[in-house]
């Protein structure tokens, strides 16, 4: 919704950048996924192998921030899609806090119920998906042309765009989770394709539905004042005429950003375990009970701010993970293609990288982000010099440094260290 909403883009333009910016951002996520299989590690283990014993962690607290993010935003929405089916008879607060336990719940009993929880519920989801487009779906404005001159539509586009990317991209630090108890000669372009089958055409069909909704608002005046209310009213609007069915499918649609949550709160809480020297003594089952406590917290003070929190926080998350993923990239293909990896070596220091080298190239990256980023409460001197609002050039600034950096400082390390 974004897009047109706050970037002033059209329709066709906000529909092609989130498209293509899903499929460029799942390829990273996909990619990241590869090493579950192999290694039969989770994520941030597998960091180990490519940042270091020690700098490791920071991608490692960070990943937990990003889920900690996402469940205050799937619980922000999913409070308001209930609390709109039940016609404000039910608070945003009791939604949020259904959202957070059913989450709690699913993600507290382990694998096997998130397996189980996750096989089927993605059908009936993707059935009321289809409703929803062909319910709202005439009332999409597709004329609506971007605003402004050609320079500020170009850099809105970009931060769109970006924006677009970030949101798959921000499962990359966890994605080798869920293949972990899979064979460990499963192929990789097998792991790669599944799993970016699944994301681009998720991500496609929110992200299209989304700019369609945003679209709508500025010719039907139901839909504007049902935008007011908040996003998950809009969303219901969405299936206007449609009566008891239409409020039916909102409380399916909510039941998929629980979906959604579950696989963040799981994965934020295996962070906590591998953070810090004695986090495997805690019980996952409390580390679970922790985060979503603390995201219900968040949703219940922000639910409010959504599209602040969801604009400001998603392109931040983008900039670390670019870079991580950068860094993963070119030390499996410069660096790892003949040495190979010793997966039983994933708690000795001594068989891991010291990790100067990408921590190095970490810190570069994230410093060419913050000089090129443009955010609500900060446009950088550089993002100035593009459109009237500004360009957010931080993940392309951060990168592009990243790789030109690592390279030689790893080559360094290695030659001086040998690991």
């Amino acid at each position: 919704m974004l897009g047109p909403l706050v970037l002033d883009l059209g329709f066709l333009d906000a529909a092609l950048c989130a498209v293509i910016g899903s499929i460029l951002g799942s390829m990273g996520t996909a990619y990241m996924s590869t090493w579950g299989p192999q290694s039969g590690n989770r994520t941030m283990i597998v960091a180990r192998y490519f940042m270091g014993f020690y700098p490791s962690k920071i991608p490692c607290l960070l990943n937990i921030v990003i889920m900690l993010g996402y469940g205050t935003i799937d619980c922000i929405i999913g409070g308001q899609i209930l609390s709109a089916v039940a016609d404000g008879t039910m608070s945003v607060i009791v939604g949020i806090v259904i959202v957070a336990l059913i989450t709690w719940a699913v993600a507290t009993f382990g694998m096997f119920a998130f397996h189980l929880y996750e096989r089927w519920a993605w059908v009936p989801q993707l059935l009321v998906l289809f409703v929803l487009f062909g319910s709202a779906g005439p009332k999409f404005d597709t004329t609506i042309a971007s605003k402004g001159d050609p320079t500020t539509i170009n850099a809105n586009r970009l931060s769109f765009f970006s924006l677009c990317l970030s949101a798959p991209i921000s499962w990359a630090a966890a994605s080798a989770d869920y293949y972990v108890y899979y064979p460990e000669n499963t192929t990789k372009y097998k792991t790669f394709a599944m799993t970016l089958t699944g994301l681009v055409l998720s991500f496609s069909i929110v992200t299209i539905l989304g700019v369609g909704l945003a679209s709508g608002t500025f010719n039907n005046s139901a839909w504007a004042s049902a935008n007011k209310v908040s996003s998950g009213a809009l969303i219901l609007a969405g299936y206007e005429g449609l009566g008891g069915f239409g409020k039916f499918c909102g409380v399916v649609v909510a039941l998929g950003v629980i979906a959604n949550n579950i696989p963040g709160t799981y994965s934020s809480a295996l962070g906590i375990q591998v953070l810090g020297r004695y986090g495997f003594k805690i019980p996952r089952w409390a580390c679970t009970t922790v985060i979503a406590a603390i995201y219900t917290t968040c949703a219940l003070g922000g639910r409010n701010n959504l599209f602040e929190i969801f604009e400001n926080f998603l392109a931040l998350m983008g900039y670390w993970l670019t870079i991580f993923v950068c860094i993963v990239l070119e030390e499996h293909l410069l660096f790892r293609r003949k040495r190979g990896f010793e997966w039983d070596a994933w708690n000795e220091r001594s068989r891991l990288p010291i990790g100067l080298a990408a921590l190095t190239a970490f810190l570069v990256g994230w410093a060419g982000a913050i000089i090129s980023m443009s955010q609500a409460w900060y446009v950088s001197p550089l993002a100035k010099m593009i459109g009237e609002k500004g360009a957010d050039l931080g993940i392309w600034v951060g990168c592009a440094w990243t790789l030109i950096t690592f390279p030689p400082l790893r080559w360094a390390e290695l030659t001086a260290v040998g690991r």
